[in-house]
C-alpha cells in the first residue's frame, strides 16, 4: 500500500494546536499514530493538542505520560496516551495492554521505537524536528488514514481559503449517509457549521444501468442543498446561510441556527413543536414550486420526480436486509415478486395524489426549534439536500411517526388534523385523499427506514440504529390498517412475513 507524506510548518503553539485539531478530525479507533522527535521536539505538545479536540475541552489538563507511561481518556473516542522513553523491555509494553488499546482506541505513542515490533505497520507516523524559529512536522500514512488525513487537510485549506484559517473543528454529528458535520468556532468566537459532504461514490449499476442512489433520487454532491436552500429562503422558510462553498469538493460553511430542537431532554416529542411544524409543512406545501431550481449563474438543479420506481427500490430494502433479520431466512424469488405486485397495486393509487416539493426527511433531528422567533421562522430546516417532488403526505408521515422518537397515538392524530385544517382554510383540499396518500406513504417509509436500520447495522457497523426498529414496525403496523394497504398486509400474510412486522 502506497505511502502519502503530508508536511506542516509550526511557528507557534497557536498553529501546533491547529494541526491537532485537523489530525483528531481524521482519526477513528484503531489508528495508532506514532511521534517522534528529539527531547523538547514538541511531540507532546502535539499529542495534547489532539487529545483536546477528541475531548472538544481546549482548556483541557493534559499531562504528560512520561512517569505514568500510560494515560487514558474519555473523547470522541477511547484515547490511549503512550510515552515509552523510560520503558526497557518490550515484555513491559505488553503488560501496559498496547494490543488492547490499538484494537479499540486512538493511540498516541511518544518515542515509538522502543515499541519494537508491537507497533502496527500502518501506524500514522510524525517525525518533528527544528525548522527555523519552529518546527516542522512530516507526517506519513498509507490507507484510509492517509484519505481521511488529506481531507482533513483539504478542509483547512478551504476554511483558509474563505478567511477563516484559525477556525476550531470540533465534531458535531454523522448521519447515516456519507455527510458529516463539524461546529466550527471562528477568531471572532462565533459558531457556524461545517458540512463536509464530499461526492457520493457511484455503486455498481443496479437497475436500468443506474446506481442505488441515481433510482432512489438521493442527492450526489452538495448541489442540491444549495439550491433547495436558496428555494426555501426566498419563500419565507428558515434554512441555514451558506457563508462560504465548495461546490466541487463538497464543503459549505453554514449558518448556525440554534441548537435547540423539537423533543425535550428524555427525547419526547414536544406537542407544541411539533404541531407547529405540521403548520409549517401546511404553508409549504400550499406553495408553487418549480422543478428547476437555481444554485449559481449558469447552474440550476432539477427537483427529481419521487416516482415509482424510487419507491420501489427503497422498499427493497425491507426484502434484503429488514425481513431476512426478523425472519431468519432470505426471500425467495416467488416472494419478492408477491411483495412488488402488492406494493404495486397500492402505489397505483397515488397517481392523482397531490404533489408538491418533499423535503424526505422532515423529521425531529432536522427541526430546529427557535424559540425566540415567530411564525414558521421558530423551525429552522436543516438536511434537505435529498429533496424530491412527489405526494405532499410523505412528509406530513415523516413527522407523525418519527423515526427516531415514539410519537403517541394521539399526537400523530393532531399532527395530520393541524395539518389538514391549515391546508383546507387555504383552499380546496381532499381529506379522503390525503388520508389514503398519508397511509401508503408511512408505510412506504417505515418499510424503507426498517431496512436502512438493519442495514446501517450489519453493513456498516452502525448498531445503534438498531434501538429504532420497535418504534418503526409498530408505525408500519398502523399504516398498514388503511383499507388501500390491504394487498399488501396479504401479502406478508401469504408468505408467513406478517409476524415480523407485528407492533
Amino acid at each position: 500500500m502506497p505511502v502519502r507524506h503530508f508536511r506542516r510548518f509550526l511557528p507557534d503553539e497557536a498553529t501546533t494546536a491547529l494541526l491537532g485539531n485537523d489530525l483528531a478530525a481524521a482519526l477513528r479507533p484503531g489508528d495508532v499514530v506514532a511521534l517522534r522527535g528529539d527531547l523538547g521536539a514538541g511531540k507532546t505538545a502535539l499529542a495534547r493538542a489532539i487529545i483536546r479536540a477528541l475531548a472538544a475541552k481546549p482548556d483541557m489538563e493534559v499531562p504528560s505520560p512520561t512517569f505514568t507511561v500510560v494515560q487514558s481518556y474519555d473523547a470522541r473516542f477511547p484515547v490511549v496516551h503512550y510515552d515509552l522513553y523510560r520503558v526497557t523491555s518490550v515484555e513491559e509494553l505488553e503488560e501496559l495492554g498496547l494490543d488492547e488499546a490499538t484494537a479499540s482506541s486512538v493511540v498516541l505513542i511518544e518515542w515509538p521505537e522502543r515499541a519494537g515490533d508491537l507497533l502496527p505497520a500502518n501506524s500514522i507516523e510524525i517525525e518533528l524536528g527544528e525548522e527555523g524559529a519552529g518546527r516542522d512536522a512530516r507526517i506519513s500514512a498509507s490507507g484510509p488514514a492517509a484519505d481521511r488525513i488529506q481531507r482533513s487537510f483539504d478542509i483547512r485549506a478551504f476554511l483558509a481559503a474563505s478567511g477563516e484559517a484559525a477556525a476550531s473543528r470540533a465534531h458535531l454529528i454523522g448521519d447515516a449517509s456519507t455527510r458529516a458535520y463539524e461546529t466550527l468556532t471562528m477568531a471572532d468566537g462565533a459558531t457556524r457549521i461545517l458540512m463536509d459532504a464530499p461526492r457520493r461514490p457511484d455503486g455498481p449499476p443496479i437497475q436500468g444501468g443506474k446506481t442505488y442512489s441515481q433510482v432512489a433520487k438521493l442527492a450526489e454532491s452538495v448541489v442540491p442543498f444549495v439550491a433547495v436552500g436558496s428555494a426555501l429562503k426566498n419563500a419565507g422558510f428558515c434554512a441555514p446561510v451558506i457563508h462560504a462553498s465548495d461546490l466541487g469538493n463538497g464543503l459549505l460553511v453554514l449558518e448556525q441556527l440554534g441548537d435547540e430542537g423539537v423533543v425535550d431532554a428524555d427525547g419526547a416529542p414536544i406537542p407544541e413543536r411539533y404541531l407547529a411544524a405540521a403548520g409549517l409543512l401546511a404553508d409549504l406545501h400550499a406553495g408553487k414550486w418549480p422543478h428547476m431550481l437555481p444554485v449559481a449563474e449558469g447552474v440550476e438543479h432539477r427537483l427529481p420526480d419521487y416516482d415509482r420506481e424510487a419507491m420501489l427500490i427503497e422498499l427493497s430494502l425491507m426484502l434484503d436486509w429488514y425481513l431476512p433479520h426478523e425472519a431468519n431466512r432470505q426471500i425467495t424469488s416467488e416472494e419478492r415478486q408477491r411483495f412488488f405486485d402488492a406494493w404495486n397495486a397500492v402505489l397505483d393509487r397515488l397517481e392523482h395524489a397531490e404533489k408538491t416539493i418533499v423535503l424526505r426527511d422532515f423529521h425531529s433531528p432536522n427541526l430546529i426549534w427557535r424559540a425566540d422567533r415567530v411564525g414558521n421562522d421558530r423551525l429552522g430546516l436543516i438536511d434537505f439536500q435529498d429533496a424530491v417532488y412527489g405526494p405532499a403526505a410523505y412528509d406530513v408521515a415523516s413527522l407523525a411517526m418519527d423515526a427516531r422518537v415514539t410519537v403517541p397515538p394521539d399526537l400523530q392524530a393532531a399532527v395530520v388534523s393541524t395539518y389538514a385544517l391549515a391546508r383546507a382554510r387555504q383552499g380546496a383540499f381532499d381529506r379522503g385523499a390525503f388520508d389514503e396518500a398519508f397511509a401508503i406513504m408511512a408505510a412506504q417509509r417505515n418499510a424503507k427506514v426498517l431496512g436502512i436500520f438493519v442495514r446501517l447495522n450489519k453493513r456498516d457497523g452502525k448498531p445503534g440504529y438498531m434501538r429504532h426498529l420497535p418504534r418503526c414496525r409498530t408505525y408500519f403496523a398502523q399504516a398498514l390498517r388503511h383499507p388501500s394497504l390491504l394487498p399488501v398486509a396479504q401479502a406478508l400474510q401469504e408468505i408467513g412475513l406478517a409476524e415480523a412486522l407485528k407492533a
